[in-house]
């Protein structure tokens, strides 16, 4: 049974709030869990104005430059490694990470390895060294993806991968639920669609981090494949494990196989639970 404090980092778009009912399924396994808000997502998201404009401008919207364009990797690792330090104490600490929230956690254990007892992918990116995660979703691991769809204008002008979850349009709020929230109750998928925030940070999907055995590739890792993933598809979940365990063949990875959707954290909350509570207990 996993033996240190947990630390949930949700992924685009969301906020600590993902993970609430994880962390009451945590608790009654008699595990202390905490979330925390990645850089430019969360109690951090910046919205731009043409978001938030009435009547609603749609070009505008699309074109407007993003307030968080400029939000990097550097960054949301400097705040990650920050909360590792306030919930550890310094002692390592599990980091369960959905989506982006994996690149970012990848940054900051190659960063401080010391911070960091096992970490956990959750449908998420687990990039190879020193390659971006915008390199994956035109593989044909990846192209069968649901989220590229969904952006609003181009990222190049805009800094952003921007998406319009306030958006009435039926069509656009169903490609949301399908890239997103598959499996997902209909009234929770709504309720949590009307959370997320709509920027994105360009930055973390082109920059990259050069991984090493003495920083990532020492740490215990599990990958969480979540086979109706339409967000990020299980055959790209399976090429990062492929790709960490051909770097790293001395600490591969343990890998659990789950049937759900892109956000396993709301539809099978005790499911991901139970997985975390039995992580194996920290090496000494």
């Amino acid at each position: 049974m996993v033996d240190t404090p947990v630390v949930l980092l949700h992924g685009f778009y969301h906020g600590a709030w993902a993970w609430t009912e994880v962390i009451a399924e945590l608790a009654a396994r008699g595990c202390a869990a905490v979330a925390v808000d990645m850089a430019a997502h969360g109690l951090n998201a910046v919205s731009p104005a043409a978001a938030g404009r009435r009547p609603f401008d749609p070009v505008l919207f699309a074109a407007e430059p993003s307030p968080v364009a400029k939000v990097g990797l550097d960054a949301a690792a400097d705040l990650l490694i920050a909360q590792l330090k306030r919930v550890g104490g310094g002692k390592p600490v599990s980091v369960v990470a959905h989506s982006m929230g994996g690149a970012v956690l990848s940054r900051a254990a190659e960063r401080a390895p010391a911070l960091v007892a096992h970490m956990v992918y959750l449908a998420a990116y687990m990039p190879a060294s020193d390659t971006p995660c915008l390199a994956y979703p035109s593989l044909p691991e990846g192209s069968d993806n649901r989220f590229m769809r969904l952006l609003v204008g181009d990222p190049g002008s805009t800094g952003a991968l921007r998406i319009d979850p306030r958006s009435p349009d039926p069509a656009i709020r169903a490609a949301i639920r399908e890239a997103f929230h598959g499996d997902v109750d209909e009234a929770k998928a709504a309720a949590a669609t009307a959370l997320l925030s709509c920027d994105a940070p360009l930055a973390m999907v082109v920059e990259s981090t050069v991984l090493t055995e003495a920083g990532w590739g020492s740490l215990p890792r599990t990958y969480v494949v979540c086979t109706e993933d339409r967000t990020i598809p299980a055959p790209l979940q399976r090429l990062f494990v492929a790709q960490a365990d051909a770097a790293f063949p001395a600490n591969p990875t343990g890998v659990v196989e789950l049937t759900a959707s892109h956000s396993a954290f709301l539809s099978v909350p005790g499911r991901v639970a139970e997985i975390i509570a039995e992580l194996p207990p920290a090496r000494r």
